[in-house]
């Protein structure tokens, strides 16, 4: 099953930096060595199973946008899923990419009536006023030059974990069925007596579906600014044994699923914990790629909490977090283990409905 995915926006917003950093897993310190997007890139991404991403990165000099708009207009905006529309945070020609932009959305509207928009505000990072206000201000201009169309808006940077809290969504409204393998997370949540279990893609790490035990554990559309950027440097894990946290940084590993003790509830979860854990994630794989290691599953014990993350499918993986100390990592990834055929099933059911 393939699902086309539209990446447009002016020359320079940042498109296929954000795309590099997603699906190429390369650090946002690379993405300055890329140059110009030449009319269409596309790229065939297998993400669950048979369901295959067919991303479209259009260039965005007037020239080429000028032409999807004319003579390519059919080509390029039939069979669309999701048109993703970058806009720079403080650029100079904003007046210009509105227009473009409004041409695209009528042009989708006709000739793939059903497709989600999601509108990027890229390149929070600059942003020298508070980015909250920044962002606002940009939301309400792009909804009034949406009309009547329904569209998510989200602020991003590749240098902190808003692209992939955007990201996951994104990809979230394509996988069909999504609200069956919620079902059986929960399932999988009371078993492990479990504060919340999040699905992960294998490749990109996005978060494809969380548990719902917890109420503070479901995503909002809400856009929230971007948070400061984290720094990670782990080393290593052994390739006989479970990587611990001590090897992976104490600190930043806390930062990413530790709840916020706040309002005497000991379960308030940091609404970013699962954009924080999928860049941290994919950081620790690089760190082992460098040298020469492999990446097979996580593990970590604190007096407030317990995490197991291990694969779960041949596409996914599994974090589970824990409260109750009494309860081993032994017994979650035996837990994981008997799971993983159910998921396999539910994986291939869905991606079929």
């Amino acid at each position: 099953m393939k699902k086309k995915v539209l990446l447009m926006g002016a020359s320079g917003s940042g498109k296929t930096s954000m795309r590099s950093l997603i699906f190429s897993n390369n650090p946002a310190s690379m993405t300055q060595r890329l140059g110009a997007t030449i009319d269409v890139e596309q790229n065939h991404v297998r993400f669950l199973g048979d369901l295959i991403l067919n991303l479209w990165d259009c260039g965005g000099q007037d020239a080429f946008m000028d032409s999807y708009l004319s003579t390519q207009q059919a080509t390029i905006f039939s069979h669309v899923g999701v048109l993703i529309y970058v806009f720079e945070v403080e650029s100079r020609s904003l007046a210009r990419d509105l227009e473009y932009y409004a041409e695209s959305l009528a042009a989708l509207r006709k000739y793939s009536p059903n497709a989600a928009v999601f509108l990027l505000v890229h390149k929070m990072d600059l942003v020298r006023q508070p980015r909250a206000v920044m962002l606002e201000k940009r939301a309400s201009e792009l909804r009034q030059a949406s009309g009547d169309s329904e569209i998510t808006v989200f602020g991003t940077s590749i240098y902190d974990e808003s692209l992939y809290k955007a990201w996951s969504q994104i990809v979230h409204t394509l996988i069909p069925n999504a609200s069956v393998l919620t079902r059986h997370l929960d399932k999988l949540a009371m078993a492990c007596s479990a504060t919340e279990v999040i699905l992960f893609e294998r490749t990109t790490f996005l978060v494809i579906a969380t548990s719902s035990n917890s109420s503070s554990s479901t995503p909002s559309n809400t856009p929230t600014p971007p948070s400061m950027p984290i720094h990670s440097s782990p080393s290593p894990p052994s390739s006989t044994s479970p990587t611990t946290l001590s090897s992976f940084g104490t600190h930043t590993s806390r930062a990413s699923i530790l709840p916020q003790q706040d309002d005497g509830d000991p379960h308030k979860l940091d609404p970013t914990r699962y954009e924080r854990t999928s860049e941290l994630i994919k950081a620790f794989k690089q760190t082992c790629t460098r040298t020469r290691e492999e990446f097979h599953s996580l593990e970590m014990e604190l007096a407030d909490f317990t995490a197991v993350l291990d694969e779960l499918t041949k596409n996914t993986y599994v974090l589970i977090v824990v409260h109750d100390n009494t309860i081993e990592t032994a017994a979650l990834r035996l837990n994981i283990r008997l799971a993983r055929k159910k998921f396999e099933e539910l994986q291939s059911d869905s991606l079929l409905a």
